[in-house]
């Protein structure tokens, strides 16, 4: 029996959005073609996916079992397309990696000396940017290829798959804050002093809910690095990748040991279905999934 990617998205994307009209508006559709999609396949398989409640959609077993069976397919389904795409095109001029400030893999530079010995001509950019304004370059054709902290859903026309390596993320604060005065500080303490967090249009709308901590006194910047250097000039605590830290402030910042800290959060590699990668793209993205 076979299924068009329009029925696999349309299933996977209502089980992420929790409803149909949701959906529907992620993939460009309408409610009712979407939800259409949905009873079909419920026919054909005589099986019931969703359990259809007054406000969402909550997946039946079977439907948990056949989600991911679908996001599987059309992640196969994307590899595919880069690869011949790859076979049936010549090689691009240059290459823009749009990358999060919280991607500090040890192997990031062993992957870029490769694409160096194997593409020597190409002109490579490296962007730093985080979240929605990693998303927004990939949307727009600023950059080919992108890596972010996972999104729990993304536009339609935006293809994406999990590295083996997640980051590992603390929360940390400049060595000798009057915060630290009282020796190890609760939830309640942060609350009551600034923090340092990402700018509204690279935050995701649910990462303060991820991490389950915020304050009403903050102050922002757009990546990761510059809020670090916040914190260790000593104007507030900042939620930051431990591997960052490690790398630039290790010296000037304490990590505060808090309930359900640290964090682990998992990475994504993102690139347009509507741009296709290059030979290039398609190889560092290849090489990045392997560690």
């Amino acid at each position: 029996m076979y299924y068009s990617n329009e029925t696999l998205e349309a299933l996977v994307h209502a089980a992420s959005c929790g409803s149909f009209s949701a959906a529907a508006r992620h993939l460009g559709k309408s409610q009712s073609t979407v939800s259409e999609l949905i009873s079909r396949l419920e026919i054909d398989l005589n099986t019931q996916v969703f359990v259809r409640g007054t406000r969402s959609l909550t997946p039946t077993p079977a439907g948990v079992a056949l989600i991911r069976y679908a996001k599987e397919a059309l992640h196969a389904a994307d590899r595919f397309r880069l690869q011949a795409n790859s076979m049936a095109s010549g090689k691009e001029f240059k290459l823009t990696l749009v990358l999060s400030d919280l991607y500090q893999h040890q192997q990031y530079a062993t992957r870029l000396s490769e694409l160096d010995a194997r593409y020597p001509d190409l002109q490579f950019e490296c962007l730093i940017a985080e979240r929605k304004d990693v998303l927004n370059h990939i949307l727009q054709g600023r950059g080919q290829l992108g890596l972010l902290a996972a999104q729990p859903h993304y536009p339609a026309e935006v293809a994406n798959c999990r590295l083996n390596h997640p980051s590992e993320f603390g929360i940390f604060i400049r060595h000798g804050h009057e915060l630290l005065e009282q020796g190890s500080p609760t939830h309640q303490d942060l609350i009551g002093h600034r923090m340092l967090r990402l700018s509204s249009v690279a935050r995701s709308d649910d990462e303060d809910e991820n991490f389950a901590i915020s304050s009403l006194k903050f102050w922002s910047a757009p990546d990761y690095l510059t809020l670090l250097e916040m914190a260790a000039l000593g104007f507030g605590w900042a939620i930051l990748p431990k591997a960052l830290v490690e790398a630039y402030g290790g010296a000037r910042l304490q990590e505060i040991s808090a309930s359900g800290w640290p964090k682990t959060v998992p990475v994504d590699a993102v690139w347009s279905r509507k741009h296709a990668l290059g030979p290039a793209a398609s190889w560092l993205l290849d090489r990045l999934m392997v560690d």
